[in-house]
């Protein structure tokens, strides 16, 4: 069942780019994470997160143009390949599998503190 195992921060960052589209990129994918989920995302976590993605094959980058803002460095984009989709479908139906299973009785107690 490994096959398409994402870890939690994995997801958020894969489904940021999908909602990014075609502005994901660094600094839109972070900006967008910590507005959405109010977290804060350091750099390099999420440059792990998205080289480790693309190495799974969920992801696929691409350069844009060069910029003068940024020294003349085309910004590195990113999308979702099929494989990707593929991995976020299964995600949410185990999620959703999961979420259905779980008696109401369950969710429905009170914490005692």
């Amino acid at each position: 069942m490994k096959k398409y195992q994402l870890g939690e921060f994995e997801e958020v960052v894969m489904l940021t780019v999908g909602v990014l589209y075609k502005d994901a990129y660094g600094v839109s994918i972070k900006k967008e994470i910590e507005s959405r989920l109010k977290r804060n995302v350091s750099v390099g976590a999420l440059q792990t997160a998205l080289g480790r993605l693309e190495n799974k094959g969920y992801l696929k980058s691409y350069e844009g143009e060069a910029t003068e803002e940024r020294a003349g460095r085309p910004k590195k984009y990113f999308q979702i390949t099929a494989y990707g989709k593929r991995a976020l479908e299964y995600t949410k139906e185990t999620r959703e599998e999961l979420w259905n299973a779980i008696p109401k009785m369950a969710l429905s107690l009170k914490v005692v503190g």
